[in-house]
Parts: structure tokens; C-alpha cells; sequence
């Protein structure tokens, strides 16, 4: 079977795409998507690795579940750290009544976001005032209030503004360990129960970026020098979803490989577009309709048959000069009654045949008429009536 030419196209297409795009230089992706894996500039690889020297050597587990389903296991340590760092934290209630109960019993968790969930800043008592960037060249820097930790010139995140800040409401169970030039808090310790919470608001001072930078990488470190060295979750469920990569589908692989992901959006279009197209194009089977068959002319033919089976030739050529001459009458609308040489040169001009053939033609009509026929005769007088026919017609 012939290959159709448009299937051809689309996959040379996407296959062409998908090896441009795969060997093709990798522009810098500066997207802060603050996923531990990523070693790309506003990624959290770099400051995860390190995170068990940070605690001492306790174990550091990476979750890609919902709070509530990661607390609600009962083999948990009886002390461990909880750490977010996102651009929103987002809990569900269930989520936010097992955290809250998580930190109560004695453990800790720190977050690190620009936006967190009214429901929970509502109970802690502070509030996230966030702040539209603004492209400016200087930023507002920020430091820690502990002259242990404090540096001697302000930390400047260059990506960002620097304007945000947390507003507290509870003095008395909130410290705060961290402020900008403007002397408004970044940093809080929020006392909670028998635990504490941590809340930062500059998630992009734990990215890859600034913790190479050697102006800014001990930042990091100093803001998670505050939490106990104990076991230690690293939450991802905020920024990957719920599978990790050995619960992944194929579908779900490649919609996380941007050239992939082209690809395959490429594809769909292109199968979208043949079908619009070549529905359009193609069009279901005709069926073949026998034409209806000329009885009368099969008729004709049996009669003729049998009148020269047996014959009668004679009868025979009456009939063919009888259906020749009111063939001229309809066709060319002459009378047929006296063929005389007039009649024989109109019939010429409208007819288009030689006006010889007309001359033989009518004198064996008459030849006919006078005396019995042979079949010679009738064999040449058919053969004059149809060379009319023939000529006439062209």
C-alpha cells in the first residue's frame, strides 16, 4: 500500500523538531522553580546536598507527599524539621491542622516563600505583605538581628527588589531574627506549643545562584543554623507534585522535558490538522450505479436478427429506411417525402456529409424499393446508412 504522503510529512516534522531542540545549545533557564534537583541558576540542588552537613549528619529525606499524608504516618521520629521553600505555600486544612499539631508536640518548621496561606498567618499571628517587583538597579539589603550571625555589609539578592516583609501581630511569642534596610522583619521565629515556626520570605537567598555567590553563600547556612540537628524533611510535594520519577508515566516524563514536550504538542496539532484536512479531502466510496439497459434497442437487434436469419431481406431494409428517414426529419427537420436534388444539398449542408455520399446513399434507397433485395444489397445499403450516421454525428 502507497505510504500517505501527509503522515510522511508530519513525522519527518516532529522528528526534525525533537533533534533540533534536543542537540540545539541550552539557553540559561532562570525560571525559580526551587526544585532540589535543579541545577539551574534559581534551582535547590546545591543548598539540599549540603543540608546533612547543616544538621550534623541526621538523615535528610526529600517528600514529594501532602503534609497531611506524610504526618499522618505513625513511624515518624519523635523530633524532626520541616522545610518549605517555595515561591507559595499552599495547604489544604487538613494540611494545615496536622502541621500545626506537628510543631506542637516539639517539632520545627521552616518555611521559606513570598505568599503563605491566610488561614495559617491568621493563627500565627503575622502577616506576608507582599510587594510587585520593581526593576530597579539598587536593592533594599537584608542581614540578621544576632551579632553572631549578623555580616558586616547587608546581603543584596540582586532578583529581588527586597521590599517584601512579614508584619508581626503577636510580640510576645515572635522573635525576629532577620530585617531589611528599612528595619522591617524577613525572618520570625513564631513559638508554637512545644515547637517553633520559622518563616522566611526571600526563598531565592536558597537557590543555586546565591549560594555560589560568594557575596551571599553563607546566608543560607546561617538562616538554617537556627533549626536542631535532627532528622529533617525536605518538602518538593509544593513544587514537583506527588510522583517521584519511579512513579512517573511515560506522559508525565515528557511533559517535563521541554523539547519533549514541543514535540509532542507539535504531534497533536499535526494529527489535529490531517484529520480536519484529509476528512475533508477524502471522500467515502461512490457506488457504482449499472445503468439501465436499452431494452428496446436489444429488441431492434432480435427483430433485425431474425428478419435476416430468415431472409427477408427485403422487410428488413424497409424498416432501416423507414427509421433512416425519420432520423433526418428530427434531426434536421426535412421533409423526406421527395427527395429531390434540392433535398439532397440541404440535407448535405446541415448534415455535414459529403453530398456524393448522399447521392449513393438515396440512390440505393431506391434501388431497394424497386426489386427484391439480396443480401448483398442490404449489406450496402446498411453500410451507406451508417456512414451517414458516423459522419453525421462528427
Amino acid at each position: 500500500m502507497k505510504p500517505n504522503k501527509y503522515l510522511l510529512f508530519l513525522l519527518t516534522t516532529v522528528v526534525a523538531y525533537g533533534l533540533f531542540e534536543y542537540y540545539r545549545p541550552k539557553p540559561i533557564n532562570w525560571n525559580p522553580t526551587y526544585i532540589n534537583k535543579d541545577k539551574i541558576p534559581f534551582g535547590t540542588k546545591v543548598v539540599f546536598d549540603l543540608l546533612p552537613d547543616v544538621m550534623n549528619q541526621k538523615p535528610v529525606k526529600s517528600l514529594r507527599l501532602p503534609v497531611y499524608n506524610h504526618l499522618s504516618d505513625s513511624t515518624l521520629p519523635a523530633r524532626s524539621n520541616y522545610i518549605f521553600v517555595c515561591h507559595t505555600l499552599n495547604l489544604t486544612t487538613a494540611d494545615r491542622q496536622k502541621l500545626l499539631a506537628y510543631v506542637q508536640r516539639g517539632n520545627t518548621v521552616f518555611v521559606s516563600a513570598y505568599e503563605f496561606p491566610d488561614t495559617l498567618t491568621a493563627l500565627l499571628g503575622f502577616r506576608a505583605d507582599l510587594k510587585t517587583p520593581t526593576l530597579r538597579d539598587t536593592t533594599l539589603g537584608v542581614n540578621f538581628t544576632n551579632p553572631a550571625l549578623k555580616a558586616r555589609t547587608d546581603y543584596h539578592f540582586r532578583h529581588d527588589d527586597g521590599r517584601n516583609f512579614l508584619i508581626t501581630k503577636k510580640a510576645n511569642a515572635t522573635t525576629v531574627l532577620g530585617r531589611n534596610a528599612r528595619n522591617e522583619p524577613i525572618f520570625l521565629k513564631i513559638h508554637y506549643g512545644k515547637g517553633d515556626f520559622y518563616i522566611h520570605n526571600l526563598p531565592l537567598a536558597f537557590t543555586n545562584f546565591y549560594v555560589l555567590d560568594s557575596l551571599t553563600s553563607d546566608y543560607a547556612y546561617k538562616a538554617l543554623s537556627y533549626l536542631p540537628p535532627q532528622p529533617t524533611y525536605w518538602d518538593e510535594y509544593q513544587k514537583q507534585g506527588r510522583f517521584d520519577e519511579d512513579e512517573q508515566s511515560l506522559l508525565r516524563y515528557v511533559l517535563t522535558q521541554p523539547p519533549l514536550t514541543w514535540a509532542y504538542y507539535l504531534s497533536v496539532a499535526g494529527l489535529l490538522l490531517y484529520l480536519i484536512f484529509a476528512g475533508k479531502r477524502t471522500q467515502r466510496v461512490i457506488p457504482v450505479i449499472e445503468p439501465l439497459k436499452n431494452t428496446s434497442l436489444a429488441f431492434v437487434q432480435n427483430v433485425g436478427r431474425l428478419y435476416f436469419q430468415r431472409a427477408d431481406h427485403g422487410n428488413l431494409a424497409q424498416k432501416k429506411i423507414q427509421y433512416f428517414l425519420a432520423y433526418v426529419r428530427e434531426q434536421f427537420g426535412l421533409n423526406t417525402a421527395v427527395p429531390d436534388e434540392e433535398f439532397k444539398q440541404a440535407l448535405a449542408r446541415k448534415s455535414g456529409v459529403p453530398e456524393q455520399d448522399i447521392h449513393d446513399l438515396f440512390r440505393q434507397i431506391a434501388f431497394s424499393q424497386q426489386q427484391v433485395m439480396a443480401e448483398y444489397d442490404l449489406l450496402r445499403l446498411n453500410e451507406l446508412i451508417e456512414n451517414f450516421y458516423t459522419t453525421a454525428k462528427a
